[in-house]
């Protein structure tokens, strides 16, 4: 199968928009790559007593509209341009909502599944004392992502503050409650695109109690499949894979069974309620709603003609190529891009860094309003987008996000 490069697919991506807005050369130039990029070499002592040299990323892609936002990934495939497509990801995603943001995204190449929790915070530590010249609640604002967690993000905000000799719990988000994290940030990223199923749901007249399924049972997985069923009223798992094999069962996966299995044994290999299957066939399911909730381009021109979910909900970060896109909107597969899907989690993140700003901290109905009305309005602002450019959903919010950041460059006189 073709190898994909992600930043490629960002760029097209930013390229289709810019000629719909008819954007001058100099305006898609800028926002066609990163403005800042810093590449760093990190020296860890392992448990063994040896030094380990790990290679890792802070990219900040675009701070028109404020300071940079996104995760920082632990993942062995991690590179430049990986980062670069989520970081590109990120700009669009925080001006779709519309969260005074910019986007950035972080990465150190490792394999966090081979590593002791010392060693962890070692790598975390490390990568602090690395980035922290160029991080700050007015520049650039790290979280967790694949492979990081609330802990990591208290081990990097206790560096940065051993460093800085000041309190910023703000310059890091999804962090633990008792180290300023807020509530509702846990489940952020699933309930925002369970959300948007809910409104897309009601525009294209689909049961949202039907049959859905997961591909990637992760976090935000694991969090969609409860939420689905108590968001919307019901809905029968019939099909979920992770990265160690895919389940089926026709009369619906117990949910809350499963989810105890997995973070018991580590994955869904072996969970007596359904059925083993390849994991690629998840994907391929008869289904009204597929979550694609692993890594990038899993969706392809390969796959795209077999898939026969109604919605396509993307929690994770450019799980469709763009050659995908086109089949799917010709199979009149309503795809909810994951710059408008998976918005939830900086949306709370956004929340987290106001309450930490202000010490007003918020209770979790709260915070599930705020996210709900936020999701709501990028929805339907991105479908009155698809009806007046007449293109489909990921090009409607590419546009919206691009044509936001656009004009602050504009005013700012960049461009």
């Amino acid at each position: 199968m073709e190898s994909y490069n992600s930043f490629h697919v960002a760029q097209k991506h930013v390229l289709e928009a810019a000629k719909i807005l008819n954007l001058e050369q100099a305006t898609l130039d800028l926002l066609s790559w990163p403005q800042r990029e810093f590449k760093f070499t990190l020296p860890v002592k392992m448990d063994n007593g040896k030094t380990k040299i790990f290679h890792a990323y802070r990219i900040q892609y675009n701070y028109a509209r404020g300071p940079a936002k996104g995760g920082i990934r632990f993942h062995p495939d991690e590179t430049v341009d990986t980062i670069r497509a989520l970081a590109s990801w990120m700009t669009w995603k925080t001006a779709v909502v519309d969260l005074p943001l910019g986007g950035g995204k972080g990465g150190v190449a490792c394999n966090p599944r081979s590593m002791s929790d010392r060693e962890l915070e070692n790598v975390s530590r490390a990568y602090i004392r690395a980035a922290a010249p160029y991080l700050g609640i007015d520049k650039d604002v790290p979280a967790p992502d694949v492979y990081t967690n609330p802990q990591t993000m208290a081990w990097m905000m206790d560096e940065y503050e051993t460093i800085t000799m000041h309190h910023h719990p703000g310059v890091l988000t999804d962090k633990p409650m008792q180290l300023g994290g807020t509530e509702g940030r846990r489940d952020a990223t699933a309930r925002g695109g369970v959300i948007t199923v809910r409104e897309a749901c009601k525009i294209l007249n689909i049961d949202p109690t039907g049959t859905f399924a997961i591909q990637g049972f992760g976090n935000a997985g694991q969090r969609a499949a409860l939420l689905h069923q108590e968001m919307l009223g019901g809905g029968k798992l019939v099909g979920v894979c992770d990265s160690r094999g895919g389940l089926y069962n026709p009369d619906g996966l117990n949910v809350k069974e499963l989810v105890t299995y997995k973070l018991k044994k580590g994955s869904i290999a072996g969970f007596p309620g359904g059925k083993p299957v390849d994991r690629d066939s998840i994907l391929e399911m008869n289904v009204d709603i597929l979550y694609p909730a692993a890594l990038e381009n899993a969706i392809t021109e390969f796959n795209a003609g077999n898939i026969k979910a109604k919605i396509i909900c993307e929690l994770a970060n450019g799980p469709t190529t763009p050659e995908a896109d086109i089949i799917l909107n010709k199979k009149g597969i309503h795809v909810i891009p994951d710059i408008l899907a998976s918005a939830g989690g900086v949306t709370v993140s956004h929340f987290e860094m106001v309450q930490n700003a202000t010490s007003d901290f918020w209770d979790e109905p709260t915070a599930h309003r705020r996210l709900d009305q936020k999701i709501t309005a990028a929805y339907h602002t991105v479908a009155e987008a698809v009806k007046e450019k007449k293109v489909h959903p990921r090009l409607a919010a590419t546009i919206v996000g691009v044509a936001r950041v656009a004009e602050a460059c504009e005013l700012r006189g960049w461009v």
